[in-house]
């Protein structure tokens, strides 16, 4: 990836002369020491970071935080007091009205809240707007429009008004009209902290298979920490206006830059978070459909194991041979490839720990788990799918045990 925006020291502070808190800010005093000593307000101080270009880069914070500020920055709605914001080399803070118009029109496009739909237009017509203000030709702009309704899954719905759909179909159509626009950064202002859980639930998974075929850089506000590490590939955490750490959600979770960061984090549903790759374990012992069934023994046995993955000459899964059977079609001069199980659970490096607990509890043998050439890379066991949810490390004498 390359880096598409710079935000560098960017502060942003609320009244009649902001520039004059700043000092006060360097001196350390507080959000609420300044308001009360000038009646100025601290919503941003000295953000500094870089978002990646396609990345999903989560801004998130407790109310007050300064999150939604700071992401109006980014399309100047709200101008910041000092520092800069740099989109491919231009510092939009110093754009012109007629520069910083363009950029809102082809180049960031926002998703409000609260839908921000026109009642007395249609979905189709709803959809279309920013491209109408544009005077691009209505045949065109309905073209475009349908597209894009079709991507958020409201083909049918096109001829409809707001009020005859669900909060979690108006939150489609508001991010079908932002992307209408095709800009290269979204700007999402906590979207579905009014729908249900299991609407919203669902809107984050659509947002993330929209962001797969689409590629588009975003930049999501959330006040849910489960939220922010499950759709984001970088987080940001804010307090009082200030960015106290940037990093993946791995990274945050492993190393918590302050204790404000780890009281955070402590409630965070671990199951959401960490993929198949984070806790499986790369096989020692493996053998090929080649080999005898005297070498899957010898492999079994040296590796204290009672059940062996069996790949062909690419690394490719073809299934697994217990210590048993292996044992008795020696005696009964049976192959390898007689022996073969394929009754075994196979699962994705990126899957989820919560997708993983059932098939664990389920399955007889150890998750395989593959690539997307769909190569050997890894087993779970049903230890370390537990081991997943609390973050503790399992034994030597756990890992073998199967």
């Amino acid at each position: 990836m390359s880096v598409q925006i710079q935000v560098k020291n960017v502060s942003k502070i609320f009244g009649s002369k902001p520039k004059s808190a700043i000092p006060m800010i360097k001196e350390g005093l507080s959000k609420e020491e300044i308001l009360k000593n000038t009646n100025h307000t601290v919503g941003v101080y000295d953000a500094t970071f870089d978002i990646q270009k396609g990345e999903v880069f989560v801004i998130m914070g407790l109310s007050g935080s300064g999150k939604s500020t700071l992401i109006r920055c980014f399309n100047l709605l709200n101008k910041p007091t000092d520092g800069s914001i740099i989109l491919e080399g231009q510092d939009i803070t110093k754009c012109s009205r007629e520069d910083l118009k363009k950029v809102r029109q082809e180049k960031i496009a926002m998703v409000f809240q609260h839908f921000g739909l026109f009642s007395h237009r249609t979905i189709l017509a709803n959809v279309e707007y920013g491209l109408e203000i544009r005077n691009v030709p209505k045949e065109k702009r309905q073209e475009i429009a349908m597209q894009n309704i079709e991507t958020v899954g409201l083909s049918g719905y096109e001829d409809k008004y707001p009020d005859e759909l669900s909060g979690g179909m108006q939150q489609r159509v508001g991010l079908a009209r932002a992307l209408t626009n095709d800009p290269d950064i979204l700007l999402m202002d906590e979207p579905f902290s009014a729908l249900d859980p299991l609407i919203r639930r669902e809107m984050q998974l659509e947002l993330l298979d929209i962001q797969e075929r689409l590629q588009k850089t975003i930049i999501f506000i959330t006040h849910d920490v489960n939220e922010a590490f499950r759709i984001g590939d970088r987080v940001a955490v804010m307090k009082d206006g200030h960015v106290e750490q940037v990093g993946t959600p791995e990274e945050i979770i492993a190393s918590p830059a302050n204790d404000y960061i780890s009281e955070f984090i402590k409630d965070i549903d671990r199951s959401k978070v960490f993929q198949a790759s984070h806790i499986m374990t790369k096989p020692n012992a493996l053998v090929s459909i080649k080999d005898g069934l005297n070498v899957a023994v010898k492999e079994m046995r040296e590796n204290g194991i009672s059940s062996v993955f069996v790949v062909d000459r690419s690394r490719r899964l073809q299934g697994i041979v217990t210590i048993d059977d292996a044992i008795q079609g020696i005696k009964d001069n049976q192959s390898l490839s007689d022996l073969i199980r394929e009754d075994i659970t196979v699962v994705e490096e990126e899957e989820y720990i919560n997708d993983l607990i059932p098939k664990a509890l389920e399955s007889s043998f150890p998750l395989a788990v593959v690539n997307e050439n769909q190569k050997l890379v890894g087993y779970i066991l049903r230890v370390h799918v537990l081991s997943g949810l609390t973050s503790d490390d399992v034994s030597e004498s756990e890992e073998y045990v199967y």
